[in-house]
C-alpha cells in the first residue's frame, strides 16, 4: 500500500472505531521496518501479520529517553554467531501480546544516533519479560518490557549494523502522517456528532444550531478539519512520489492534525453540554482517544523541533 492508502484506511477506521484503527496501525508500525528493509527470511513474519496469524510490536521508546531516539541505552553485544540484547523499553504497543517485535538497541558503531541497530525479536525468546502492563485513559495493550541476556542469531539484524536510526526514521516518516489521519477521522466523527446534537437540541425556545455563536464554532471546526486533511495528504503524496525522507512534512501533518483534532473534539464535547462527559457518549470516548495521539510517535513539541531544524539547516 502507498502512504495515501494507509492514511485513508486509518482515517476511515478511526472515524468508526478507535480500537480497529489501533489494531491496524500497530501491525503496520510493528512490521514497517521489515517491509522496508527486511531480508527474505524476515519477510515471512510480514506475511504472517498480513494474514492475521501473528501480532507485531515496535520497541523504540525507553524509560529514560522518551522521544529522544539518539539517547537509546538498550544495547546489543556481538558474540559468536549472533547478538546478546539487554535493556528496557516502555509504552510498547501490543507489548505482552505480540508474537514478534522490532527492537532498536545500541550496537556502538558510532556515538548517538549513528550507533543504533534494529533487530527482529520473537516474543518467546528467553530473557524477554513484561515488567508492567500500562493502563491509560483510552485502553490499549501497552507494556513496559525488559530484555535480560536475550540471544538472537545474526539473521535477526535488520539491514546493517548502525542503520537503526535510519530505519526507525524511515518507518516514522510513513506512520507519523497516518497518526494525523487517525486524528482526522476522530475529528470528522466529532463534527458529525456535534452537528446532529445542535440540530436537535433546543435552548430557550430556539434550536441550538440557529445561534450565531454555535455556527461560528462549527465553522472553526470545519476549517481545522480541512486544513489538517490537506497537510496529511500532502505529506503522503510527497512520500508516494518517491521522496527519500519527508520528516518535515510528516511532522507538520502530525502536529497540526492531532492538535486541531483535540480542539475540534473539545468543542464537540462543549456543544453536547453535560452529556459530553457522560460515559458511553461518542464524543466522551473521542476526547479520551485523541489525547494519546499528541504524544506517541513523537510528541507535539518534538514535531515542532523537527520542523524548526528543517528550516534552520
Amino acid at each position: 500500500l502507498d502512504v495515501r492508502s494507509l492514511c485513508l484506511i486509518r482515517e476511515i477506521l478511526a472515524r468508526h472505531d478507535a480500537l480497529a484503527d489501533f489494531a491496524f496501525a500497530m501491525q503496520g508500525l510493528g512490521m514497517g521496518a521489515v517491509s522496508l528493509f527486511g531480508s527474505s527470511e524476515q519477510l515471512e513474519w510480514l506475511e504472517k501479520t498480513r494474514a492475521g496469524a501473528a501480532i507485531s510490536g515496535f520497541m523504540l521508546t525507553e524509560p529514560g529517553a522518551g522521544s529522544d531516539v539518539a539517547a537509546t541505552a538498550s544495547s546489543a553485544q556481538k558474540i559468536q554467531g549472533g547478538w546478546v540484547l539487554n535493556g528496557e523499553k516502555t509504552y510498547i504497543s501490543n507489548g505482552g501480546i505480540a508474537d514478534i517485535y522490532v527492537v532498536f538497541v545500541r550496537t556502538g558503531e558510532a556515538p548517538g544516533a549513528k550507533g543504533l541497530s534494529a533487530f527482529l525479536m520473537p516474543a518467546l525468546v528467553t530473557g524477554l519479560e513484561v515488567v508492567e502492563r500500562i493502563e491509560v485513559i483510552a485502553p490499549h495493550p501497552l507494556a513496559h518490557l525488559r530484555m535480560t541476556d536475550v540471544h538472537l542469531p545474526e539473521g535477526a539484524l535488520i539491514g546493517k549494523a548502525g542503520d537503526g536510526f535510519k530505519i526507525a526514521m524511515s518507518v516514522l516518516d510513513v506512520f507519523r502522517s497516518t497518526v494525523g489521519a487517525a486524528a482526522l477521522g476522530f475529528a470528522r466523527r466529532a463534527l458529525e456528532e456535534a452537528l446532529a446534537r445542535v440540530k436537535a437540541r433546543r435552548i430557550q425556545g430556539a434550536v441550538l444550531s440557529e445561534l450565531q455563536m454555535v455556527q461560528g464554532h462549527l465553522a472553526d471546526m470545519a476549517v481545522q478539519i480541512d486544513a489538517a486533511a490537506l497537510l496529511i495528504y500532502r505529506s503522503a503524496w510527497i512520500k508516494d512520489q518517491g521522496a527519500a525522507r519527508v520528516s518535515r512534512e510528516a511532522a507538520m501533518a502530525k502536529l497540526y492534525a492531532t492538535e486541531a483534532a483535540q480542539k475540534v473534539i473539545d468543542m464537540a464535547v462543549q456543544l453536547h453540554g453535560g452529556d459530553g462527559v457522560r460515559s458511553g457518549v461518542v464524543v466522551e470516548a473521542l476526547y479520551r482517544e485523541i489525547r494519546a495521539l499528541r504524544i506517541y510517535e513523537g510528541a507535539s513539541d518534538v514535531q515542532r523541533v523537527v520542523i524548526a531544524r528543517s528550516m534552520l539547516g
